[in-house]
């Protein structure tokens, strides 16, 4: 294949970054010293763990941002189209260059000479990108696209945003501490770069108290409290540069700055790392809950300013907690700053079981019920143990669950999981029905595959037979590519800050991906599900069971999007689609086609478990996820046969397409909890619900929630809007800036979404 296009867009955008504080100038300083480093250190063919520690030199501190005038912790960072990541949300895995954005840079320079600058460091990034040198590996002309050319059935990328590290152990031995740790085990390569890395994380504390001394010379003799303020943020910082944290602030203080430095974006259980000291700082009389309630939503606001779109997780909640007591404390203050600020991010979630407190739970609903839409909820009684099954690991380990991204999981502090895979289940079945070739663009995308004609499906096994062989070949894609992701990151990279704070890298002396994590394990996220199922349940019914139609009439009704320019032709092509559309459908608790929906669930989710087996990954999981993929690979998706026409969005996750959900929200619930949770790594689960439903009917919406959990409902995630009241934000967006609701498995601006997104959205069931 021909090198990869890098041009456009590589990672959904919903949030709008905040602008870089430094000058063009400056930033095309920074990029040009980056870039200088990485190509002195490759051409003295220095180790990729020195190199990565000298171009992080170069971005830290410097690219730290000034205090902000409400900042209640250190610690703003900015982002440059050239850099070091772990994630395309803030520029890109391992080395990257985000080379549209630096084209668009490119246009707001002066000079000449200055655009001539941004063309070198085009030329020389397009060789040395970590995610193109990926690309230029796996990618081909027909079957496997770059995240996001939605135009393949299969989509591959890398990326790392996954990661939840243990910051315990950072909080518990301090940084002079981890350099200790660092400095006991064998010498060589991995340990000296920890070590600058470390050394590095110190300059960077220090560069925070002379920012903090900055904002304390800005500060008017009128504001006492604030200058009181940045007084113990100095104090903190300079009380974390060596030791361990002694405090609430400080704890608060060391994590995130590391989660900063670490490329993270999802930050795990903080009532576990936070919860001791703050009921001890509130036992000694230091500190009141009004000081922890304003130095959680000073994290808040730092972490919805990152702009990372789906990710942000914190945590709280659930078992496998140390001392649920002082969790739970910090969990309650949690839920009033989320009750109260109303961010895109961080993506709270609650993590709830049996022995979750009354109270816990109904400020929670209160939360959802007012708009917040989180926390998240995540039952612990159905999850611990499916994660336990699903990973093959312990209990005691499996509790250490968290979710990322849109609804991922991985082990805090002990595995990896990044979806670097992503495959579309209704363009495949359409590809099965044409030999192959994609109905969308008339290109052949079976790869090896021989599909068999459409006169050779003579029965539904046939027919299924033929779509799962087809399927078949991009599963063996998910783990091929999946396990490249991690090749080629890890022959470029280590990922030294994560690797530190990820077991048992320190232990056995290897980065994170070099043998160093504990569980390396992987997930594929899959789209069209149902769809996909329904189209089989109506196939199976209409044309083999009941012979209303031969599968050449509704395929050829499917190639033409049921229209046709002759008015009998027409009046016939409405029919069929009318009738594919009223054959039963998944989300009505019915089970024909609930067990069409759970048949391509196993087949699917065992395919994707075995083969990452096989491949001797701690596991390889599907994730049945959603965020506006499911849109924007509708777009470019054909008509298919459950009625759906061409170019509309696919359905939601685990959930019905628009208008398939006929028998009320209960139905709905019942199917979504048919698929067996320990086969998947995570599924979105949404509901949409009116603020009178839980005015009018709380009793009852509380019971709806508690039936479906108690039926083995793992996850949900509920967006509570007025009837009607989307639709006029179409009309004026400018009267609704601040209206949140849950795409799928992460909030957002509903007027902030594409219009495609949008309608989408609104097409959902709204529950009264």
């Amino acid at each position: 294949m021909a090198r990869t296009d890098v041009e456009g867009a590589q990672n959904v955008e919903v949030s709008r970054p905040i602008p870089c504080e430094k000058t063009p100038a400056e930033q095309l300083a920074v990029m040009e010293r980056y870039t200088a480093v990485h190509r002195d250190a490759t051409e003295r063919g220095l180790s990729r763990l020195e190199r990565e520690v000298a171009c992080l030199e170069v971005i830290y501190p410097a690219l730290f941002r000034s205090i902000g005038d409400d900042d209640t912790i250190a610690g703003r960072l900015d982002f440059l189209p050239v850099g070091f990541g772990c994630v395309t949300s803030l520029g890109g895995v391992g080395h990257y260059c985000v080379f549209h954005k630096l084209r668009a840079f490119k246009e707001r320079l002066g000079t000449t000479g200055e655009r001539a600058r941004v063309d070198a460091l085009l030329d020389y990034w397009r060789d040395h990108d970590v995610k193109a040198l990926y690309c230029d590996e796996v990618l081909d002309d027909a079957c496997v696209g770059r995240f996001i050319d939605c135009s393949y059935p299969f989509m591959a990328t890398a990326r790392l945003s996954g990661m939840m590290l243990d910051y315990g152990k950072l909080l518990r031995l301090g940084v002079d501490g981890m350099a200790d740790l660092v400095a006991s085990g064998e010498r060589g390569d991995f340990r000296d770069a920890c070590g600058r890395a470390l050394d590095l994380f110190g300059a960077c504390i220090d560069r925070q108290v002379e920012l903090v001394g900055e904002a304390l010379a800005r500060c008017g003799s009128r504001e006492q409290g604030r200058a009181a303020e940045l007084r113990l943020m100095a104090d903190d910082l300079r009380a974390v540069r060596h030791g361990p944290p002694r405090t609430f602030h400080q704890a608060l203080q060391l994590f995130w700055l590391y989660a900063l430095v670490s490329g993270c974006i999802n930050y795990g259980r903080l009532d576990v790392l936070l919860g001791d000291y703050l009921e001890a700082d509130i036992r000694a009389g230091r500190i009141t809950e009004d000081d922890a309630y304003r130095w959680l939503r000073g994290l808040w606001t730092m972490i919805e300013n990152r702009r990372t779109t789906v990710n942000g997780r914190i945590v709280v909640g659930g078992y496998g907690r140390p001392n649920p007591d002082a969790a739970d404390r910090l969990c309650s203050i949690a839920l009033r700053v989320c009750r109260d600020c109303r961010y895109v991010e961080p993506q709270f979630t609650l993590r709830f079981c049996r022995e979750t407190p009354a109270d816990i739970m109904d400020a929670a609903y209160t939360c959802i019920a007012e708009g917040a839409t989180y926390p998240t909820l995540y039952n612990d009684d159905v999850e611990v143990p499916a994660v336990g099954a699903a990973m093959d690991v312990p209990r005691a380990v499996a509790e250490q669950y968290v979710p990322f991204g849109c609804t991922e999981f991985v082990i805090q502090g002990k595995s990896v999981g990044t979806p670097n895979t992503l495959v579309n289940l209704l363009k495949i079945l359409q590809m099965s029905l044409h030999g192959g070739v994609d109905p969308q663009d008339g290109v052949q995308k079976a790869g090896p595959v021989a599909v068999r004609p459409l006169a050779e499906l003579r029965t539904f096994e046939d027919v299924w037979d033929n779509y799962t062989a087809l399927l078949d070949h991009y599963l063996d894609l998910a783990e091929s590519c999946q396990t490249a992701s991690y090749r080629v990151m890890n022959r470029e990279v280590g990922f030294l800050f994560a690797s530190m704070l990820t077991d048992d890298c320190l232990g056995r002396g290897r980065a994170l991906l070099d043998g160093g994590v504990e569980i390396l394990g992987g997930t594929c996220e899959t789209y069209g599900n149902i769809n996909a199922s329904d189209s089989l349940w109506a196939l199976k019914t209409l044309v083999f069971d009941e012979g209303r139609y031969t599968l050449e009439e509704v395929v050829a009704a499917c190639d033409a999007d049921f229209t046709s320019a002759d008015t009998a032709e027409a009046a016939r092509l409405a029919r069929i689609q009318a009738d594919l559309k009223a054959a039963d459908k998944y989300g009505n608790d019915l089970e024909g086609p609930d067990a069409m929906a759970d048949r391509l669930y196993e087949h699917v989710a065992r395919g994707v478990r075995d083969r990452g087996r096989a491949a001797g990954m701690g596991y390889l999981l599907i994730v049945i996820s959603n965020n506006q993929t499911n849109t924007d690979w509708g777009l470019q998706t054909a008509a298919s046969p459950d009625g759906r026409p061409a170019g509309l969005y696919m359905n939601p996750a685990n959930n019905p397409q628009a208008g398939a959900a006929r028998s009320g929200p209960t139905a709905m619930l019942k199917s979504l909890v048919r698929f067996d949770p320990a086969l998947h790594a995570g599924s979105v689960q949404n509901i949409k619900l009116t603020p009178q439903a839980f005015s009018c009917h709380p009793g009852k919406v509380r019971a709806l929630f508690d039936t479906y959990f108690a039926l083995g409902g793992c996850q949900l995630m509920v967006t509570v809007v007025d009837r009607g009241q989307l639709e006029d934000a179409q009309r004026h967006p400018e009267l609704y800036p601040d209206l949140l609701v849950r795409v799928a498995g992460y909030s957002a601006v509903f007027v902030d979404l594409p219009r495609e997104v949008q309608d989408e959205v609104m097409s959902r069931m709204l529950w009264d």
